[in-house]
């Protein structure tokens, strides 16, 4: 897996890492899946499973040039780069435009979702009973999953530790939305809109020379909640990819027709289609954060009619679509380029 990379394909690192984290955000899509079909989710696993014993002894032993170069540190550096700076800015306008442009911005997540289902599938000749089962039940897990009812927010630290685990399989798992299944878990605002506000709210502060924070014991715990998931996050992501390796390694084919399943049943998660269900907040029509503004609506999805609008959103599955295939196109110029 270790490469010399070129500059152009170290940008182009931190570009697909803006993706993936812009799209680990959003309820119902999964950045699995832009790994996936930007052609690095092996690679991506790979590289996570590294973190085991052996990198452990070389980071203690003070061998920093070996534990960088075993864990393919110049990819996951890059890489987490981007998602960090996507977390800042690209979700950021992702939110503005999810608020103003709802219709078209699933569209294209519908199309993207589609076009990876035509990616995953194309060079998939191993189809048997078995496969084609393992499709069936992946794609009835996500479309059972897009059906659940939310639960009540949470901050026993325990339950966000664990919060933070589960939440990583939109990064391990294409189809698998980890924003959605915190949502689900009743603690998506917590964690990924409240908590996030107060690491922003005390960067700002420290830069401003303000430290007055530390006596705010709200955003205290607030820091301490996020803590606590990143911790869960990234003991999620080494588990799963060393499970997921294993996987991989050994039942290939089972765990692609499973995952195409899943990315399948994502579909319901992201039609676009979908109009705001009318009721007083307590009883659960939306979800507001700390400062009282509204976050997750809940929705009922509805057959478009033939109009104008309609037609621009299937336009904008088709920019979705093609958006997919361009990545593809890339992804075969590079390993061209490479071999």
């Amino acid at each position: 897996m270790q490469s010399t990379r070129r500059f152009r394909d170290k940008i182009f690192l931190v570009l697909k890492g803006l993706g993936m984290g812009a799209a680990n955000k959003v309820p119902g899509v999964s950045g699995g899946v832009v790994a996936f079909v930007a052609g690095f989710y092996e690679e991506f696993i790979y590289s996570l499973q590294k973190f085991n014993g052996k990198a452990f002894k070389l980071l203690i032993n003070g061998r920093f040039k070996s534990f960088f170069r075993y864990i393919n540190g110049v990819f996951i550096c890059l890489l987490f780069s981007g998602m960090i700076i996507s977390y800042f800015s690209v979700s950021k306008i992702l939110d503005y435009l999810i608020i103003h442009y709802e219709l078209h911005v699933w569209s294209v997540f519908f199309g993207m979702i589609i076009g990876s289902i035509y990616y995953i599938s194309k060079d998939f000749e191993d189809w048997c009973t078995k496969t084609f089962l393992f499709l069936v039940k992946g794609i009835i897990i996500g479309i059972s999953i897009s059906f659940l009812d939310p639960a009540t927010e949470n901050d026993n630290l325990l339950f966000v530790f664990f919060c933070g685990i589960i939440s990583v399989s939109g990064m391990t798992l294409p189809g698998f939305s980890g924003s959605f299944i915190l949502i689900l878990m009743g603690n998506y605002v917590l964690l990924l809109v409240d908590s996030v506000n107060a690491l922003y709210d005390t960067i700002f502060d420290v830069f401003s020379g303000d430290f007055s924070f530390t006596a705010n014991a709200e955003r205290i715990r607030m820091l301490k909640v996020l803590g606590v998931f990143t911790l869960g996050s990234v003991a999620g992501l080494v588990t799963f990819s060393h499970i997921l390796n294993y996987v991989l390694k050994h039942y290939r084919n089972i765990t692609l027709s499973l995952l195409m399943g899943f990315i399948i049943g994502s579909l319901g998660v992201v039609w676009p289609w979908k109009r705001t269900i009318h009721k007083t907040a307590t009883d659960g029509s939306f979800i507001l954060d700390s400062r009282g503004e509204k976050i997750i609506e809940n929705y009922e999805r509805f057959m478009p009619d033939l109009s104008g609008e309609t037609y621009l959103a299937i336009g904008f599955i088709v920019v979705g679509i093609l958006i997919v295939l361009a990545l593809e196109w890339y992804g075969q110029k590079t390993r061209k380029v490479k071999s």
